[in-house]
Parts: structure tokens; sequence; C-alpha cells
């Protein structure tokens, strides 16, 4: 859809509503499709999850995950099918999203728009890759400690954990740490439209501290590794957004001021003011005329 079709795009309720149902249309075909690639790479998919866990463990040590319902492995597929075609789709999705939004916002707001759906993807690829390389391996590693070797009066205790609730664990870190790094284009974006300012956003950075601790106990395991590796960097996500708050205010002064120095900005007033004096003239000269041609019209009769 080129900038012209977007500009010339008028359509009623009805018109919206079809364009909505093909937007959505092709979004689940997209997803569909990459759901049946996902599912029938979904165990070269689980063995690429499962290599935080190598890791904590260490290369020499041959690590075993179990399944102890017959169904469990193969729900287990189709939750890593339809969380990789999602994870895949996303840039499909948000496309799609666009263009059925773009032609409800001006060329300006289309240009402001877009670098958000841009910064989107790759905020959130940001915080899965934080999660994969380092907060997971060290969170495993943390719970590989608790082992226990049998022998002289005690038990074994041997980490043996179920393929559901591994992909479960990762899952949940993966999507906390993709929608937490997404709070730049957040706070940017309700700066943009000036619902919040890099002063107000100072001001409540305590509130910020508390808040970021709260949902890192909320969204991650209780462990104090994964705890700490999201509530920090969301603090520093936080101070980020305050930048960019500051950016945008920084941005929107220089654009006022242009305006305000630009030739003929400060006539404008008087020639309004000239305008509505000569149309209040000529009506008062039309309202004489009409009361004249009345009064010759009484004399006359």
């Amino acid at each position: 859809m080129s900038e012209q079709d977007i500009e010339d795009s008028s359509a009623p309720l009805i018109d919206h509503l079809i364009e909505l149902r093909s937007r959505l249309m092709k979004a689940i075909v997209v997803i569909a499709i990459f759901f049946v690639v996902c599912f029938i790479f979904a165990d070269d998919i689980f063995n690429f999850l499962v290599v935080p866990f190598e890791r904590a463990a260490g290369e020499d040590t041959q690590i075993k995950l179990i399944y102890t319902a017959p169904q469990e492995y193969f729900f287990v597929q189709l939750k890593i099918a339809l969380f990789g075609s999602l994870f895949i789709a996303f840039p499909v999705i948000a496309t799609q999203i666009y263009k059925f939004v773009a032609p409800g916002l001006y060329k300006n707001e289309r240009g402001a728009f877009l670098p958000f759906l841009v910064a989107t993807p790759i905020l959130f690829v940001m915080g899965s890759a934080l999660v994969y390389l380092v907060v997971m391996p060290l969170a495993m590693g943390f719970f590989l400690t608790m082992q226990q070797t049998g022998g002289d009066g005690r038990a074994t205790i041997e980490l043996l954990p179920k393929v559901s609730e591994y992909l479960g664990l990762i899952m949940t870190l993966i999507f906390a740490f993709g929608l937490v790094f997404q709070l730049p284009v957040i706070i940017t974006l309700l700066a943009r439209v000036g619902l919040v300012t890099s002063e107000g956003l100072k001001s409540k950075r305590k509130y910020a501290v508390v808040a970021a601790f709260v949902a890192a106990v909320v969204l991650t395991p209780p462990d104090p590794i994964s705890q700490l590796g999201l509530a920090l960097p969301t603090l520093l996500l936080y101070e980020i957004s305050i930048l960019s708050a500051r950016f945008i205010e920084k941005q929107r002064a220089a654009k006022e001021a242009l305006e305000d120095d630009e030739p003929g900005a400060e006539d404008k007033p008087s020639v309004a003011k000239e305008k509505a004096s000569s149309d209040k003239k000529s009506s008062k000269e039309t309202a004489s005329n009409d009361d004249d041609f009345e009064d010759d019209g009484a004399v006359s009769s």
C-alpha cells in the first residue's frame, strides 16, 4: 500500500470492518503457516531452548528431562509451535496492524509511529537474548546447587525437570523480559502525546524502583538471580525512558520556537482582526442599505 493510497482512503464503517477482517485473516494465515513449520521442527527448537540448562550444568554433564504423562510432550510440542509461530510472525502481525490504522493517521503521525513499530520487535529480541544468554543459565545454575549426592545417611537429590515445566519457565522469562523491554517505547509514545514528562518521571523514580522489584517477584521464579536479572534492566530502561522523554520535549520546544520565529507569524492575528473588522463593516453597510430600501418603499406607498 503506497502513501498515496493511504492518503486517498476514506471508507465508511462497513469498509473498515472488511479491511479489519482482511488484515486479521492475513495474520492468522501467516501464524498458521509458521505453526506447522515450528511443529515439524519442535524437537530442534526444544533442544535449542535447553542449551542454557546445558551451559549451567556444564559441558561434560549429561542433562536429563522427563515427562510423566503420555500426552505431556505432545502438548509441549504444540506450545513450542505456537510460541515459535507468534515469535516469528510478529513483524507480519505488526505490519498488518500498522496498515489498518495508517489510513486514520496524518502523514507526520505515520512518520512518528513507524520507528516505534521497528523498535518493538528489536527490543523484544534483546530481552529474549538476555534471558537466553545470561538469566536462564544463572537461574538454572542456582537451582542445580540444591542437588545432593547420596551416601552415609544422605538421600540422593537430583534435578530432573519435566519438559513442560522447563518450557513454561523459559517461556515465562522470555515474555516477561520482552514485555519489560518495551518500556522505552511506551513511555516515549506517552511523552510524544504529552501524557508524561521527564520531570514527572524523575519525581516518581522511587515508585518505579518499588514497581520494578514487585514486577520481578510476580513475573519470575522465586530465585534471586532471575528477579535481580529482571529488576535491574527495568530500572536501566526507566532511566533510558527519562532521557527519551527529555529528547522529545526538546524536539517539541525547538519546533514551537521555529514556528514562532517564522516571518509573518506575529502578523497573522492582526490580519485576522482586519478581516473580522472588514466583515463586520460590510455587514453593517448591508443592514443600512436594507433599512434605506425599506424606508423608500414606505414613502412610495
